[in-house]
């Protein structure tokens, strides 16, 4: 969810469901979402400016890749260099990625060290179950910084009836305990959600519903937004490139795959067995598959190795 898209309306009165059958497998409530995989045209430039704005760690550096995260937690980022690669235009692809702190206090953290680098910001907004930064990174990648509400106080429907209020940043920043960042972002940062540009909402709904196993919180006149386990939004898509748009063509800055981690590999062959049923090729990687949208953003499913709590 962002600000700066258009005017919405949804009926907060009808049940959160899938554009599928509603007897269809859903995801399990206890996924949650792995790093994001970026292409960039320079590896160093993009290091640079993460550690330097974000305060990212460096996990792992090869000639032409980097993980970064807050040095003890799982990446929540993985850069691709392609030197060749140029801006995005009018297709589909990457909207933003969210970094979810686990706090308010550390949002606040990092709000600070915006301020402290002169990093430019693009917005800011509350959404009712969560606040929100945005801004890009070096090479134009939309990101938002979020610090989720506790679940009880989440407004009827989600608030998407409303759409968001602005962000009181004179009250964030008040939860910082003192006035200056830390030298990195703290333990706990992981990734919250993907926004993507697709061609068509009905396309996305029944890819991420009905096979992959979303369930739909709120389907727009030009976006929709799908989770599991009630969550707001693990997955968001918008037309506001057009409707109708095709792939993002080779060697293109922006989302290389994110990715779905789910509890168990039977979870993962539940979603591998939909992507079969409905005719769809699920790419064979490391730990699980990947799984491409019809407008090739692609996702990969992995099982988790050492499953997490749900938060």
């Amino acid at each position: 969810m962002q600000g700066r898209g258009p005017d919405v309306r949804v009926d907060v009165n009808a049940a959160p469901t899938r554009a599928g059958s509603a007897s269809a497998a859903t995801l399990p409530a206890a996924l949650r979402l792995g790093p994001a995989h970026l292409t960039v045209p320079h590896v160093d430039r993009s290091v640079g400016w993460y550690e330097r704005a974000l305060g990212l760690r460096v996990h792992r550096r090869d000639a032409d890749r980097a993980e970064l995260g807050s040095g003890r937690d799982e990446p929540v980022l993985v850069l691709h260099e392609d030197p060749v690669a140029r801006p995005p235009g009018r297709h589909a692809g990457l909207y933003h990625y969210a970094l979810l702190y686990p706090s308010r206090e550390d949002l606040a953290r990092a709000a600070l060290r915006l301020g402290e680098t002169r990093t430019p910001i693009q917005g800011a907004s509350d959404h009712g179950t969560h606040e929100a930064i945005y801004l890009a990174d070096v090479d134009g990648n939309g990101i938002e910084l979020a610090a989720d509400r506790p679940r009880e106080r989440w407004p009827r429907g989600l608030g998407y009836q409303h759409g968001p209020a602005p962000l009181d940043l004179a009250s964030l920043l008040a939860a910082a305990p003192v006035a200056e960042p830390g030298p990195t972002v703290d333990d706990g940062l992981r990734v919250g959600h993907l926004h993507l540009h697709v061609g068509d909402i009905d396309q996305g709904l029944a890819f991420y519903g009905d096979v992959l196993g979303f369930e739909a919180q709120a389907n727009l006149a030009s976006a929709a937004f799908v989770s599991a386990g009630g969550y707001h939004h693990h997955v968001g898509f918008n037309v506001w490139r057009g409707r109708g748009v095709g792939p993002p063509p080779a060697h293109t800055i922006g989302l290389r795959q994110w990715t779905v981690v789910l509890p168990s590999e039977g979870d993962v062959a539940a979603v591998r067995a939909r992507m079969r049923a409905a005719g769809l090729p699920a790419e064979p990687v490391a730990g699980g598959f990947l799984a491409r949208d019809p407008w090739e953003n692609a996702v990969a499913f992995l099982a988790d190795p050492a499953p997490a709590p749900v938060r």
